[in-house]
């Protein structure tokens, strides 16, 4: 014997995703159409808000706020058709909601606490996703979400709470 000590080969690479503990197919086909039908309603109701806002900057911010969901809602498509999915066509129920809502600053505040919730599954499903161009592509729409979250924070700390207080 000559001492040398030698380790089995490890195939981890080349375990399946499930086996290894991320998300299956389904499961991120699921997500991502869910994120694209929020993000759709999120643009849709950015859109319907301009016209309802309560000064030029309130104005700019959902225009900014409606093109980066447009972006996002182009990138889900694009990764649900390159994963070999098809994208939903659905917009999701949070356009309603949130269109209900009247005052506009009540309406940002609630936009903001979706926005927040898109955060919030975009981290969860991010542990989840193994392939490498996706999890790049739900990274950069997590950072993104975050700073429209602080920019719509900053307009409704500067604007205070709404005439009946619920902001």
């Amino acid at each position: 014997m000559s001492g040398d000590r030698a380790s089995p080969v490890c195939y981890g690479a080349e375990a399946d995703d499930v086996y290894m503990g991320y998300a299956p197919r389904d499961e991120i086909m699921a997500a991502l159409n869910e994120l694209l039908e929020a993000e759709r309603a999120g643009a849709r109701v950015a859109l319907g808000s301009v016209g309802d806002a309560v000064s030029a900057d309130h104005a700019a911010m959902m225009r900014t706020v409606r093109a980066d969901e447009a972006r996002w809602c182009a990138m889900l498509s694009r990764q649900i058709r390159r994963l070999g999915g098809t994208p939903s066509r659905k917009c999701g129920a949070f356009r309603g909601k949130a269109m209900a809502i009247a005052d506009p600053i009540e309406r940002l505040a609630f936009l903001n606490r979706g926005q927040a919730w898109v955060v919030r599954r975009l981290a969860e499903l991010m542990r989840r996703v193994r392939d490498d161009a996706l999890h790049a592509d739900l990274r950069d729409m997590l950072e993104s979400h975050k700073v429209n979250i602080d920019s719509a924070a900053t307009f409704l700390d500067a604007n205070g709470p709404s005439p009946n207080g619920a902001v």
